[in-house]
């Protein structure tokens, strides 16, 4: 599966995933706070399925091999 999910997109999905999982833990949030396993998830493997059937990426534009159309 081609990644679509760009450097800063990961880092913060993954910061966003830790920071609600650690909210859960010390208690500060409720249970919902799980759902910070989908952006860890989807940041560590660098695939957001969300993103598929509307064709976005956040990766940058791969430069083209010279001569190559």
């Amino acid at each position: 599966m081609l990644k679509n999910v760009g450097s800063l997109d990961r880092i913060a999905r993954v910061l966003v995933g830790l920071a609600l999982i650690a909210c859960v833990l010390l208690g500060v949030i409720g249970g919902w706070g799980w759902v910070g396993l989908l952006p860890l998830l989807t940041g560590l493997i660098g695939v957001c399925p969300a993103y598929l059937p509307f064709g976005l990426s956040s990766c940058g534009v791969k430069a083209k091999a010279p001569g190559a159309e």
